[in-house]
């Protein structure tokens, strides 16, 4: 029988040193700027109900899913999701608070990809939720920008994609297919796979519809991307939804971000929840999206609270991952002193310890029974200075 006591799951590894200091500056970073925007923290449990993240728009693949059960022998699942918990949050415990909500979270996700090699189950994220406020339209533009600003904040070339999830549902409506195919195209056009994607849209219809949907991987880009979309196929819904996006994409571009705000309508991400403007964000050398997000209008209705939201998630994990691979990790600190207590003076010694570090000083206690044996471990470690408490207190500088 196989032991598994000396490593960790698949999908997860260990954190160590510059790693953990990487993860927690991003973090630090994000929350940061959140505070300063007006957002408060809240805190969602790491378990939550299994029927908490299944209804209309909460579709979620079960063999996704780290599904155990409780003492009740009741369904509970691994958060895999800020957003839905947050929404039940909202329209439970703060169902009496005045709107707009502002929340932030900085927690983690799990998901079960144990088909996708390489990619991690546990995942620290960090991310904003606005709820409420009779202006979607000042919202979006107020979630969109600090989207931006998160991506900004990390002084690294990035690129920031805006879609409109409509536009994409839209032409869905018009096809006579089960939920099932529908969620294949939308996989399909998400991987940009044109060939099995032309070759299910071709045993679909061949219509005016499928041509658009068969080009919609491609239409991305500047704002030459309307008039494009427009060509293929258009009515008034969706010349109203490309209308709405072009505004956002026009107040974007005033940032001064040149070349970094792009327009993708090819943005059709699994999570059903989201009902208007969806986007992205990328860093230069990682080849996945680090930022996610989108309005979502109907999901607190869902938990009873009908009102409008929009928000995102910052993928920490992968950005830390990167700054590591750059190199710019975080150093860990070398130690500014380290404290030796002689022979029946060791509590003195680790309380005079506690002082320094009490005082700003980052401090070793020595573990070792002799002040040559410690001088010989600073000298290692770079440590210049070593504090002697004994019978008369006194430092030395090496």
């Amino acid at each position: 029988m196989k032991r598994y006591d000396l490593i960790t799951p698949e999908g997860t590894r260990d954190l160590l040193f510059e790693e953990c200091l990487a993860r927690r500056t991003v973090e630090n970073k994000l929350t940061s700027m959140f505070r300063h925007l007006g957002y408060s923290e809240v805190v969602t449990p790491n378990m939550e109900f299994y029927d908490v993240f299944l209804g209309t728009s909460r579709t979620f693949r079960q063999e996704s899913l780290y599904k155990l059960t409780d003492s009740k022998n009741r369904l509970v699942t691994l958060r895999p999701d800020n957003t839905i918990p947050i929404a039940r949050l909202a329209a439970t415990r703060l169902k009496g608070s005045e709107l707009p909500l502002r929340l932030y979270y900085d927690q983690t996700v799990f998901t079960n990809n144990a088909l996708l090699k390489g990619k991690s189950d546990e995942q620290v994220q960090t991310g904003i939720e606005l709820i409420g406020g009779e202006d979607t339209a000042r919202a979006d533009l107020e979630v969109l920008c600090a989207a931006v600003g998160a991506l900004a904040c990390f002084n690294m070339d990035f690129r920031f994609e805006i879609g409109h999830i409509g536009y994409f549902k839209e032409l869905i409506r018009r096809l006579n297919i089960d939920a099932r195919t529908e969620e294949e195209i939308r996989i399909l056009i998400n991987a940009k796979n044109y060939p099995a994607l032309n070759d299910l849209l071709d045993s679909i219809a061949d219509n005016e519809i499928t041509a658009a949907l068969k080009m919609l991987p491609g239409l991305f880009g500047g704002e030459e991307v309307f008039e494009k979309a427009l060509a293929l196929y258009t009515d008034e819904n969706i010349k109203a939804i490309l209308d709405d996006l072009r505004g956002v994409y026009d107040q974007l571009t005033k940032l001064g971000h040149n070349g970094k705000i792009i327009v993708d309508l090819g943005i059709v991400r699994h999570t059903d929840y989201y009902t208007g403007v969806v986007f992205k964000g990328y860093l230069t050398g990682v080849g996945d999206s680090v930022l996610k997000g989108g309005r979502y209008d109907r999901l607190l209705g869902e938990f009873g609270r009908d009102c409008p939201a929009v928000g995102f998630g910052v993928n920490c994990d992968a950005v830390a991952n990167y700054i590591c691979k750059l190199g710019q990790a975080p150093a860990t600190k070398t130690p500014d002193c380290i404290v030796f207590g002689e022979e029946g003076h060791i509590v003195e010694a680790v309380a005079h310890a506690q002082k320094l570090a009490a005082d700003g000083l980052t401090v070793e206690n020595s573990l070792f029974s002799t002040i040559d044996e410690t001088k010989e471990y600073a000298a290692a470690k770079g440590i210049h200075r070593i504090f002697v408490i004994g019978e008369e207190n006194r430092h030395i500088e090496i």
